[in-house]
């Protein structure tokens, strides 16, 4: 289980408790439980590695590691949701539980250079005015209107919005 969001929580006349919400690092299944603040449990025995990511196959994402060259696959479902960030020759940490590869942890941010966007037209002014803009890479990503095909852009990977002109 992997920890994704952590709560301490204290009464005033009860014990204090731990709110976790976990995720399962091989199935993916997101559950939340309470513990008291004196209870312990085992750390699981994962790995944190840097992998380059190479590229994609029908039904997976290879990945290389820098120092010995092995390659290895991560399942399309195990990436699901952050796979839009990865641009080939990223370097990236991955996490190995029991020797195989479970999940990736990317940047906070990553650039891209936009591709394709509708031209900005004059008149829109609003402050929150967004649109399209496609990456390299085929993500989309919605962008104010200034931003043009060529531009080079900062993506929050966390939310998926987009954070400066890079």
């Amino acid at each position: 289980m992997l920890v994704v969001k952590y709560t301490h929580v204290k009464t005033a006349r009860g014990g204090a408790t731990i709110k976790v919400k976990t995720k399962n690092i091989l199935t993916g299944e997101v559950l939340e439980k309470s513990y008291n603040s004196s209870a312990s449990l085992e750390e699981a025995d994962v790995m944190r590695k840097n992998a380059q990511y190479l590229y994609k196959t029908q039904n997976a994402f290879v990945f290389m590691d820098p120092v010995s060259y092995e390659q290895f696959e991560l399942s399309a479902d195990l990436l699901e949701g952050t796979s839009e960030y990865l641009k080939d020759g990223d370097v990236v940490q991955m996490l190995f539980f029991e020797g195989n590869p479970v999940s990736v942890d990317l940047p906070n941010s990553v650039i891209f250079e936009v591709v394709y966007t509708e031209p900005g037209y004059k008149g829109n002014t609003v402050s929150n005015v967004l649109k399209d803009a496609r990456a390299a890479n085929g993500a989309v990503f919605k962008v104010p209107t200034f931003i043009k095909i060529g531009d080079k852009i900062k993506i929050d990977t966390r939310t998926g919005e987009y954070i400066s002109k890079a």
